[in-house]
């Protein structure tokens, strides 16, 4: 009798924790992460990615031309003037951009906190090696004075012969203020982050070139490189 009774003992015991680990396995939540796999780890966006040899490469036996580059997010990672600015004028909304007292800070000094772009060393030694003429077109708004210009030609180690101040475009509604300051400075190349820097060029009968914007950028949304079908330089983000 002891025996059926120890026997009996140890199947309800067996039972009670079969279904403490049924339970266990029913109400835990779901993987965190569903994981990933090479098909999609080695999937890439069917655009034209160029690299910078390969710019330089297409431009072998042609004379010297003018090249223009935008600034913010090409060629200067300039996102903590605009931050700093943020946070001083108009924490809740975009007015700061509108006001002349960031933008005299911006042009005037808040670009040494700027970080100069890999990408943009390289491209701007290319072009400086073959002699091409500068240009620097800007949305950013015009102030009475800039030290934006020195800051670039220090940075980028630009030699006066090939650099030219910037060109503050600014931004008016409806209207894409780059594209006359192309035509006017005969730009062949324009290399920038945004569509509007796309369509400038092809409206000027420039190449355009886009650049990756930074994914810690404060300029969101992120535009969609490769969009209007033009080149996109590979790791360009920084």
């Amino acid at each position: 009798m002891r025996k059926v009774t120890l026997a009996f003992s140890a199947i309800c015991l067996l039972f009670t924790v079969n279904s403490t680990v049924v339970d266990a396995h029913a109400s835990s939540p779901s993987p965190l992460y569903a994981g990933t796999n090479v098909a999609k780890l080695a999937e890439q966006a069917p655009i034209h990615w160029v690299s910078v040899a390969q710019i330089e490469n297409s431009l072998l036996g042609r004379s010297p031309i003018a090249v223009g580059f935008d600034i913010d997010d090409t060629v200067l990672f300039s996102s903590p003037g605009f931050w700093r600015g943020k946070k001083i004028w108009s924490p809740d909304s975009e007015a700061y951009l509108k006001n002349p007292e960031f933008w005299e800070k911006m042009n005037n000094g808040w670009d040494e906190f700027s970080i100069p772009k890999e990408v943009a060393r390289s491209l701007i030694a290319m072009h400086v090696k073959r002699g091409d003429t500068i240009y620097f077109v800007t949305g950013r708004s015009q102030t009475k004075t800039e030290t934006v210009s020195k800051t670039l030609q220090d940075d980028f180690l630009i030699p006066a012969a090939s650099m030219n101040p910037v060109i503050f475009a600014g931004d008016k509604p409806d209207q894409n203020t780059k594209t006359q300051w192309l035509q006017e400075k005969n730009i062949k190349v324009f290399y920038g982050d945004s569509d509007n820097d796309i369509t400038a060029a092809h409206d000027a009968g420039a190449r355009g070139i886009r650049v990756l914007r930074a994914s810690n950028s404060t300029y969101k949304p992120l535009p969609n490189a490769g969009a209007y079908g033009e080149e996109v330089i590979v790791n360009s983000e920084y």
